[in-house]
Protein backbone atom coordinates (compact mmCIF):
# COMPACT_ATOMS: atom_id res chain seq x y z
CA UNK A 1 0.00 0.00 0.00
CA UNK A 2 1.17 3.53 -0.84
CA UNK A 3 0.41 6.47 1.45
CA UNK A 4 1.01 10.10 0.52
CA UNK A 5 1.51 12.24 3.64
CA UNK A 6 1.42 16.02 3.32
CA UNK A 7 2.70 18.34 6.04
CA UNK A 8 5.30 15.91 7.37
CA UNK A 9 7.06 18.48 9.59
CA UNK A 10 4.01 19.80 11.43
CA UNK A 11 3.11 18.58 14.91
CA UNK A 12 0.68 15.92 13.65
CA UNK A 13 2.59 15.21 10.44
CA UNK A 14 5.76 14.42 12.36
CA UNK A 15 3.95 11.82 14.47
CA UNK A 16 2.14 10.42 11.41
CA UNK A 17 5.48 9.52 9.84
CA UNK A 18 5.90 7.10 12.74
CA UNK A 19 2.33 5.82 13.10
CA UNK A 20 1.70 5.23 9.39
CA UNK A 21 5.03 3.49 8.69
CA UNK A 22 3.78 -0.05 9.56
CA UNK A 23 0.85 0.29 7.12
CA UNK A 24 2.88 0.51 3.91
CA UNK A 25 5.14 2.77 1.88
CA UNK A 26 4.84 6.33 3.19
CA UNK A 27 5.86 9.15 0.86
CA UNK A 28 6.09 12.12 3.25
CA UNK A 29 6.32 15.63 1.82
CA UNK A 30 6.73 19.07 3.31
CA UNK A 31 6.04 22.34 1.52
CA UNK A 32 9.28 22.13 -0.48
CA UNK A 33 8.37 18.72 -1.92
CA UNK A 34 11.46 17.40 -3.71
CA UNK A 35 12.29 14.98 -6.54
CA UNK A 36 9.72 16.53 -8.85
CA UNK A 37 6.95 16.26 -6.25
CA UNK A 38 4.90 19.11 -4.80
CA UNK A 39 3.82 19.28 -1.17
CA UNK A 40 2.81 22.95 -1.23
CA UNK A 41 -0.95 23.32 -0.71
CA UNK A 42 -0.79 26.79 -2.28
CA UNK A 43 0.26 25.19 -5.61
CA UNK A 44 -2.98 23.51 -6.71
CA UNK A 45 -1.70 22.33 -10.10
CA UNK A 46 1.50 20.94 -8.60
CA UNK A 47 -0.49 19.19 -5.90
CA UNK A 48 -2.82 17.54 -8.40
CA UNK A 49 0.10 16.47 -10.61
CA UNK A 50 1.87 14.91 -7.61
CA UNK A 51 -1.16 12.86 -6.64
CA UNK A 52 -1.56 11.63 -10.24
CA UNK A 53 2.14 10.77 -10.49
CA UNK A 54 2.23 8.80 -7.23
CA UNK A 55 -1.27 7.26 -7.48
CA UNK A 56 -1.43 6.57 -3.71
CA UNK A 57 -3.98 4.32 -2.04
CA UNK A 58 -4.33 6.83 0.80
CA UNK A 59 -3.71 10.59 1.02
CA UNK A 60 -3.24 11.98 4.53
CA UNK A 61 -3.37 15.78 4.59
CA UNK A 62 -1.72 17.06 7.75
CA UNK A 63 -0.79 20.39 6.13
CA UNK A 64 -2.79 23.56 6.71
CA UNK A 65 -2.67 27.32 7.16
CA UNK A 66 -2.78 27.51 10.97
CA UNK A 67 -1.84 31.14 11.77
CA UNK A 68 -5.25 31.86 13.30
CA UNK A 69 -4.79 35.58 13.91
CA UNK A 70 -2.83 36.25 10.72
CA UNK A 71 -5.66 34.65 8.72
CA UNK A 72 -7.82 37.68 9.52
CA UNK A 73 -5.60 39.74 7.19
CA UNK A 74 -4.61 36.88 4.85
CA UNK A 75 -8.08 35.52 4.14
CA UNK A 76 -7.36 34.64 0.49
CA UNK A 77 -4.22 32.67 1.34
CA UNK A 78 -5.96 30.83 4.19
CA UNK A 79 -8.83 29.94 1.83
CA UNK A 80 -6.43 28.73 -0.88
CA UNK A 81 -4.58 26.38 1.50
CA UNK A 82 -7.41 25.32 3.80
CA UNK A 83 -10.34 25.06 1.39
CA UNK A 84 -9.27 24.98 -2.27
CA UNK A 85 -6.38 22.55 -1.78
CA UNK A 86 -8.44 19.95 0.14
CA UNK A 87 -10.99 20.13 -2.69
CA UNK A 88 -8.24 19.33 -5.20
CA UNK A 89 -7.00 16.44 -3.06
CA UNK A 90 -10.55 15.08 -2.78
CA UNK A 91 -11.07 15.33 -6.54
CA UNK A 92 -7.84 13.47 -7.28
CA UNK A 93 -8.50 10.89 -4.55
CA UNK A 94 -11.97 10.25 -5.97
CA UNK A 95 -10.52 9.72 -9.46
CA UNK A 96 -8.05 7.18 -8.06
CA UNK A 97 -10.51 5.49 -5.69
CA UNK A 98 -8.12 6.43 -2.87
CA UNK A 99 -8.97 7.31 0.72
CA UNK A 100 -8.40 10.86 1.95
CA UNK A 101 -7.73 11.72 5.59
CA UNK A 102 -8.08 15.41 6.40
CA UNK A 103 -7.82 17.28 9.71
CA UNK A 104 -10.26 20.00 10.67
CA UNK A 105 -10.93 21.94 13.84
CA UNK A 106 -13.26 22.97 16.65
CA UNK A 107 -13.12 26.47 15.11
CA UNK A 108 -15.89 25.46 12.66
CA UNK A 109 -18.32 25.97 15.58
CA UNK A 110 -19.40 29.28 17.13
CA UNK A 111 -18.44 28.17 20.64
CA UNK A 112 -21.83 28.86 22.18
CA UNK A 113 -23.40 26.93 25.04
CA UNK A 114 -21.78 24.26 27.19
CA UNK A 115 -22.86 21.04 25.45
CA UNK A 116 -20.37 18.90 23.58
CA UNK A 117 -20.54 19.49 19.83
CA UNK A 118 -21.82 16.50 17.86
CA UNK A 119 -20.42 15.99 14.36
CA UNK A 120 -23.74 17.01 12.78
CA UNK A 121 -24.28 20.09 14.98
CA UNK A 122 -24.82 23.41 13.16
CA UNK A 123 -21.54 25.12 12.31
CA UNK A 124 -20.87 28.84 12.62
CA UNK A 125 -17.18 29.78 12.53
CA UNK A 126 -16.24 33.07 14.17
CA UNK A 127 -12.95 33.68 12.33
CA UNK A 128 -11.39 33.66 8.88
CA UNK A 129 -9.42 30.57 9.87
CA UNK A 130 -12.58 28.76 10.99
CA UNK A 131 -14.40 29.72 7.79
CA UNK A 132 -11.51 28.45 5.65
CA UNK A 133 -11.44 25.10 7.48
CA UNK A 134 -15.20 24.66 7.17
CA UNK A 135 -15.01 25.45 3.46
CA UNK A 136 -12.31 22.77 3.16
CA UNK A 137 -14.63 20.21 4.72
CA UNK A 138 -17.40 21.22 2.30
CA UNK A 139 -15.05 21.00 -0.69
CA UNK A 140 -14.05 17.45 0.26
CA UNK A 141 -17.68 16.37 0.60
CA UNK A 142 -18.59 18.00 -2.71
CA UNK A 143 -15.90 16.05 -4.57
CA UNK A 144 -17.19 12.66 -3.48
CA UNK A 145 -13.98 11.13 -2.17
CA UNK A 146 -13.93 8.36 0.44
CA UNK A 147 -12.81 10.61 3.25
CA UNK A 148 -12.23 10.72 6.97
CA UNK A 149 -12.60 14.33 8.09
CA UNK A 150 -11.21 14.50 11.62
CA UNK A 151 -11.99 17.57 13.72
CA UNK A 152 -9.66 18.03 16.64
CA UNK A 153 -8.90 20.67 19.28
CA UNK A 154 -6.13 22.28 21.31
CA UNK A 155 -3.35 20.28 19.64
CA UNK A 156 0.06 20.08 21.29
CA UNK A 157 3.23 18.00 20.91
CA UNK A 158 6.48 17.49 22.78
CA UNK A 159 8.32 18.66 19.66
CA UNK A 160 8.35 22.36 18.83
CA UNK A 161 6.51 25.19 20.56
CA UNK A 162 3.35 24.57 22.54
CA UNK A 163 1.16 26.14 25.22
CA UNK A 164 2.52 23.96 28.04
CA UNK A 165 6.14 24.84 27.31
CA UNK A 166 5.25 28.52 27.07
CA UNK A 167 3.51 28.42 30.46
CA UNK A 168 6.51 26.72 32.05
CA UNK A 169 8.88 29.32 30.63
CA UNK A 170 6.72 32.28 31.65
CA UNK A 171 6.21 30.90 35.16
CA UNK A 172 9.99 30.83 35.66
CA UNK A 173 10.54 34.31 34.16
CA UNK A 174 7.63 36.47 35.35
CA UNK A 175 6.41 37.59 38.75
CA UNK A 176 2.74 37.15 37.76
CA UNK A 177 0.89 35.23 35.11
CA UNK A 178 -2.75 35.34 33.96
CA UNK A 179 -4.50 32.81 31.73
CA UNK A 180 -7.95 32.80 30.11
CA UNK A 181 -10.39 30.75 32.20
CA UNK A 182 -13.65 30.93 30.21
CA UNK A 183 -12.73 28.88 27.11
CA UNK A 184 -13.18 25.11 27.44
CA UNK A 185 -11.87 22.14 25.48
CA UNK A 186 -9.59 19.11 25.63
CA UNK A 187 -5.83 19.41 25.08
CA UNK A 188 -5.08 16.73 22.48
CA UNK A 189 -1.64 15.31 21.76
CA UNK A 190 -0.35 15.04 18.18
CA UNK A 191 0.84 11.55 19.10
CA UNK A 192 -2.72 10.51 20.01
CA UNK A 193 -4.11 11.98 16.79
CA UNK A 194 -1.53 10.12 14.72
CA UNK A 195 -2.07 6.79 16.48
CA UNK A 196 -5.87 6.98 16.19
CA UNK A 197 -5.54 7.93 12.51
CA UNK A 198 -3.47 4.80 11.87
CA UNK A 199 -6.02 2.64 13.72
CA UNK A 200 -8.87 4.15 11.71
CA UNK A 201 -7.05 3.53 8.43
CA UNK A 202 -6.33 -0.06 9.42
CA UNK A 203 -10.04 -0.59 9.96
CA UNK A 204 -11.31 1.09 6.79
CA UNK A 205 -8.74 -0.68 4.63
CA UNK A 206 -9.70 -4.14 5.87
CA UNK A 207 -13.48 -3.65 6.17
CA UNK A 208 -15.58 -4.95 3.28
CA UNK A 209 -18.12 -2.12 3.36
CA UNK A 210 -15.53 0.46 4.37
CA UNK A 211 -17.27 3.30 2.54
CA UNK A 212 -19.85 3.19 5.35
CA UNK A 213 -17.11 4.41 7.70
CA UNK A 214 -16.36 7.51 5.62
CA UNK A 215 -17.49 10.78 7.14
CA UNK A 216 -16.77 13.42 9.77
CA UNK A 217 -15.50 12.48 13.23
CA UNK A 218 -14.36 14.32 16.33
CA UNK A 219 -10.92 13.18 17.43
CA UNK A 220 -9.82 14.66 20.75
CA UNK A 221 -8.77 13.53 24.20
CA UNK A 222 -11.52 12.78 26.72
CA UNK A 223 -12.53 15.19 29.46
CA UNK A 224 -12.37 18.96 29.49
CA UNK A 225 -10.57 21.89 31.03
CA UNK A 226 -10.01 25.61 30.49
CA UNK A 227 -6.77 27.19 29.34
CA UNK A 228 -6.31 28.25 32.97
CA UNK A 229 -6.93 24.67 34.13
CA UNK A 230 -4.48 23.38 31.53
CA UNK A 231 -1.80 25.84 32.65
CA UNK A 232 -2.38 25.06 36.32
CA UNK A 233 -2.01 21.32 35.63
CA UNK A 234 1.30 22.01 33.86
CA UNK A 235 2.65 24.10 36.75
CA UNK A 236 1.52 21.53 39.34
CA UNK A 237 3.40 18.84 37.44
CA UNK A 238 6.53 21.03 37.39
CA UNK A 239 6.27 21.68 41.14
CA UNK A 240 5.94 17.96 41.83
CA UNK A 241 9.13 17.43 39.83
CA UNK A 242 11.11 20.02 41.79
CA UNK A 243 11.09 22.82 39.21
CA UNK A 244 11.49 26.26 40.80
CA UNK A 245 8.79 28.64 39.61
CA UNK A 246 8.34 32.37 40.21
CA UNK A 247 4.59 31.90 39.75
CA UNK A 248 3.22 28.85 41.56
CA UNK A 249 0.16 26.92 40.40
CA UNK A 250 -1.84 28.55 43.23
CA UNK A 251 -0.78 32.05 42.16
CA UNK A 252 -1.83 31.62 38.54
CA UNK A 253 -4.38 34.32 37.68
CA UNK A 254 -7.68 33.57 35.92
CA UNK A 255 -8.97 36.13 33.42
CA UNK A 256 -11.88 36.48 30.99
CA UNK A 257 -11.49 36.28 27.21
CA UNK A 258 -12.17 40.01 26.95
CA UNK A 259 -9.08 40.76 29.02
CA UNK A 260 -6.84 39.18 26.38
CA UNK A 261 -8.09 40.50 23.00
CA UNK A 262 -6.78 38.88 19.82
CA UNK A 263 -7.46 39.62 16.13
CA UNK A 264 -9.38 36.34 15.66
CA UNK A 265 -12.16 35.47 18.11
CA UNK A 266 -11.82 32.07 19.80
CA UNK A 267 -14.75 29.71 20.43
CA UNK A 268 -15.48 29.58 24.16
CA UNK A 269 -16.93 26.08 23.97
CA UNK A 270 -14.64 23.68 22.12
CA UNK A 271 -15.98 20.54 23.80
CA UNK A 272 -16.21 17.85 21.10
CA UNK A 273 -18.48 14.80 21.41
CA UNK A 274 -16.43 11.65 20.84
CA UNK A 275 -19.21 9.07 20.75
CA UNK A 276 -19.37 8.66 16.96
CA UNK A 277 -15.63 7.94 16.72
CA UNK A 278 -15.55 5.61 19.72
CA UNK A 279 -18.59 3.63 18.53
CA UNK A 280 -17.63 3.31 14.84
CA UNK A 281 -14.01 2.32 15.49
CA UNK A 282 -14.41 0.63 18.90
CA UNK A 283 -12.03 3.03 20.60
CA UNK A 284 -11.81 4.51 24.08
CA UNK A 285 -10.19 7.92 24.06
CA UNK A 286 -7.83 8.57 27.01
CA UNK A 287 -8.17 11.57 29.30
CA UNK A 288 -6.39 14.79 28.34
CA UNK A 289 -4.41 14.58 31.59
CA UNK A 290 -2.75 11.30 30.51
CA UNK A 291 -1.37 12.77 27.31
CA UNK A 292 -0.23 16.02 28.90
CA UNK A 293 1.54 14.16 31.71
CA UNK A 294 3.43 11.99 29.20
CA UNK A 295 4.43 15.04 27.19
CA UNK A 296 5.63 16.89 30.28
CA UNK A 297 7.61 13.87 31.46
CA UNK A 298 9.29 13.87 28.05
CA UNK A 299 10.15 17.58 27.87
CA UNK A 300 11.30 17.85 31.50
CA UNK A 301 13.76 14.96 31.44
Amino acid sequence: MKILLLGKNGQVGWELQRSLAPLGEVIALDRSGGEGLCGDLADLDGLAATVRKLAPDVIVNAAAYTAVDKAESEEALAALINSEAPGVLAREASALGAWLVHYSTDYVFDGSGEQRWETDAPTGPLSSYGRSKLAGEDAIRANGAKALILRTSWVYAARGHNFAKTMLRLATERDSLNVVADQFGAPTGAELIADVTALMLCQVLRTKDSADLAGTYHLAAAGETSWHGFARYVLQHAEQNGVTLKVSSDQLGAIATEAYPLPAPRPRNSRLALGKLEHAFQLKMPSWEQGVQRMLDEVQH
